[in-house]
């Protein structure tokens, strides 16, 4: 008997991003009148959700900004603190799924499915904790919104900020977006909202009522690409991948189908040994680890993790392999394949001097192994895991 299906497309959106980063920085701003923008002729690049009670809105220009808020508090962009806590919220989302897309600097997608969640419950816990870990250990409050698709997600995460959380279950999408105004379908800007209101389209419900000439009229000849927006339906997959993005990645097939856990511990140990060196010759450092295990019939599973500092050494990732192992073969079943990704590549950033001393020592000592390894079929240095038990052959 088939599982029911679930609502595993996250999508999440960070409230007022700017003045959140701000506001972490200097909790004596929380609650208050408060926007990030420029001085005299700049203008708002984020306001706090009572400065917009005040009706400051983005991009307002700062003067107007000040004369109907005469009591804003305004602050300075902090060169560098919006990208560093962008990334720190992604990387927290990646210990939940490692299906993420980046949209933007505080708006992205997360795909459930990799998870192997058993029902509503189950994924709905898992993404409210995920929006409490944001709260409490980057004081970034983010709204959410849990449905079948992209469109729907998008839609539900912006209508109760902030701090939102709404979830439309499967096959309600179309009874969820019937009563909502035009206007809050993508796409659809003030304008083209005001000329649709015109024609007596004011809620989504209502594009559903007109014939296709009509819609022709007033959509155009992407007429049934609204029809589809309107019923709730986006094949569009999340996707992890960014044009600048790139990543180390090995997998093995096994000869034969096994559930011994401590020798694919050891398969996806060594495959770390094997991918690191590559990392260090390329002058690069990895913030995260995905493990992925396979079933016979094809199914798979994969589960990831984090790190607060990229870094180019096998030590930080190997603790990891087996939580993220028992996370991911949640079946226990035999498996067919286990493969492991880095991904989260940065360029070696300068570390605090007590740390840099004690790393800059593992470094040397790994590129004396990476060069007495280089060339040969097998490693004449092995770490200790690698010895433990012979690894069973792979197939092409």
């Amino acid at each position: 008997m088939s599982s029911p299906p679930l609502a595993t497309v996250v999508h999440l959106d960070a409230d007022a991003f700017f003045v959140a980063c701000e506001q972490g920085r200097d909790p004596s701003l929380l609650g208050k009148k408060c926007a990030v923008g420029g001085q005299e002729r700049g203008i708002i690049s984020s306001a706090s959700y009572e400065a917009r009670a005040c009706g400051v809105y983005t991009p307002m220009p700062t003067q107007r900004a000040k004369a109907v808020c005469p009591d804003l508090i305004l602050i300075p962009h902090t060169s560098g603190l919006y990208g560093q806590m962008s990334r720190r919220m992604f990387d927290l989302c990646e210990t939940l799924t490692p299906e993420v897309q980046r949209n933007s600097i505080d708006e992205g997608y997360l795909d459930l499915k990799p998870c192997g969640f058993r029902d509503a419950v189950e994924v709905e816990t898992a993404v409210r904790g995920l929006q409490r870990r944001l709260q409490e250990e980057l004081r970034l409050p983010v709204s959410f919104g849990l449905a079948t698709n992209k469109l729907v997600a998008q839609i539900a995460s912006k209508l109760r900020k902030p701090r939102g959380f709404v979830v439309v279950p499967p096959g309600e999408e179309e009874t969820f977006l019937a009563p909502l105004s035009i206007g809050k379908l993508p796409g659809i800007g003030a304008k083209t909202e005001a000329m649709l209101v015109a024609q007596g389209v004011v809620h989504v419900r209502d594009i559903l009522t007109r014939t296709p000439e009509d819609l022709r009229v007033l959509f155009g000849q992407d007429w049934r690409a609204m029809v589809d927006r309107a019923r709730g339906i986006d094949e569009r997959p999340v996707e992890t991948e960014r044009e600048d993005a790139k990543s180390y990645s090995q997998q093995e097939t096994f000869g034969r189908d096994i559930s011994d856990f401590a020798e694919i511990e050891r398969v996806a140990k060594r495959m770390i040994d094997e991918l690191l060196p590559k990392i260090r010759q390329d002058h690069k450092r990895v913030r995260t680890l995905t493990v992925k295990v396979r079933y016979p019939d094809f199914t798979q599973a994969t589960h990831a993790h984090s790190l607060a500092t990229a870094t180019d050494l096998e030590a930080p990732f190997y603790p990891l392999v087996a939580p993220l192992l028992k996370a991911a073969w949640t079946q226990r079943r035999p498996l067919r394949l286990i493969s492991v990704r880095f991904s989260n590549v940065e360029e070696p950033a300068a570390q605090l001097e007590m740390f840099a001393q004690e790393d800059e020592k593992r470094r040397r000592l790994a590129n004396v192994l990476d060069h007495l390894n280089r060339g040969g079929r097998d490693p004449q240095v092995q770490h200790g895991h690698q010895l433990a038990k012979k690894r069973p052959k792979s197939q092409a």
